[in-house]
């Protein structure tokens, strides 16, 4: 099977989970709530998604100016602009296969930068694991401003429907820790039994190489010129992803009620569809109109509110991963024939 069958059908797999979630949301909705999720969307003010846009754009730049620092502790001098247009097309190749993007990215820096494909990787792996480290801070630190609120959904939501339909009427933890202990214990035995085999395998091998593309990148941080200048990157993408969400909550009269803790709810458990299905297709609104719910969001609206700010979010990445295309080759020419 040649490269560009897979890809299709990798595609094709990641497009049909999208709609089979936007298929299991809409399919318990009256027609008068199907109706009022096309109202919302159709009387929503507009100038306050105009308004995230710009907010989006300044957390890629942002992001663009971060991955630079990385690159220049390996004594490379990328340009601003390639920077930017790296992580802008790298954002469109993942809206259609995952992991396609930190490929192109890499690739754009050696073809137009001469900085080697594995360094840069490195580089973007590093970039990968302080997200998730920021990530789950947050995840943590907006469980604990929603206790409550949680601990209320998920009793009324998840654990008495499961109860009332297995009829579970003790603690699953011992449970939950028995089968975790003899997983790990199974784990242990196979790769023991198969070592040779397992350290010979392609796929460890190839998981090898990305934990040395790793260590190389780790290695960008310790020699970083401004540390405080790479924080303040980090902080300002996260807090930029907070605001280009939550001032979309101000198109809908519903959630413009809503405080910056349902913005940050949003966020993370929003980030959450991102991982789980190739662009948060289908899953990211359904997340966000569960999540609406426990700010007393209606359903329908929360839905609603939820495909705004996934288009918004999509289409800036479409619209600039397409002219950065255009111009980075363009520009690029034109340095060089000046050079």
């Amino acid at each position: 099977m040649n490269s560009k069958l897979k890809n299709i059908i990798r595609f094709s797999i990641f497009l049909g989970i999208g709609i089979f979630f936007i298929w299991i949301f809409l399919r318990n909705l009256t027609a008068d709530q199907k109706q009022e999720i096309l109202n919302s969307m159709g009387n929503a003010n507009y100038w306050w998604i105009a308004l995230a846009i710009p907010l989006g754009i300044l957390s890629h730049f942002a992001r663009a100016m971060r991955w630079k620092m990385l690159i220049e502790t390996m004594e490379y001098k990328p340009r601003n602009s390639n920077m930017f247009f790296a992580v802008m097309i790298g954002y469109l190749a993942n809206l259609a296969l995952p992991r396609l993007g930190e490929v192109s990215r890499c690739t754009i820096l050696t073809k137009y930068e001469n900085v080697p494909f594995q360094k840069s990787f490195g580089t973007v792996i590093t970039e990968r694991v302080i997200d998730m480290l920021v990530f789950i801070f947050l995840f943590f630190l907006n469980l604990a401003l929603q206790a409550e609120r949680l601990s209320g959904y998920i009793d009324e939501k998840i654990y008495k429907p499961l109860q009332s339909k297995l009829h579970l009427s003790y603690d699953l933890s011992g449970s939950l820790l028995i089968l975790t202990i003899s997983f790990i214990l199974i784990f242990g035995v196979i790769f023991l039994v198969f070592r040779k085999k397992i350290l010979a395998n392609k796929l460890y091998l190839k998981i090898k190489e990305i934990v040395m593309g790793f260590v190389e990148g780790m290695k960008s941080l310790i020699k970083l010129r401004n540390p405080w200048l790479f924080g303040f990157y980090t902080f300002s993408i996260w807090g930029l992803y907070l605001l280009m969400a939550y001032i979309v909550f101000f198109s809908i009269p519903a959630s413009s009620g809503a405080g910056l803790d349902a913005g940050l709810a949003v966020l993370v458990f929003g980030s959450v569809g991102f991982m789980v299905v190739q662009g948060g297709i289908g899953i990211y609104p359904a997340i966000v109109a569960e999540t609406l719910v426990l700010y007393g969001v209606a359903s329908a609206q929360g839905y609603a509110l939820g495909w705004l700010i996934w288009t918004s979010q999509n289409l800036t990445i479409i619209l600039l991963g397409i002219i950065s295309l255009i111009l980075l080759p363009i520009l690029n020419n034109r340095k060089n024939e000046k050079a």
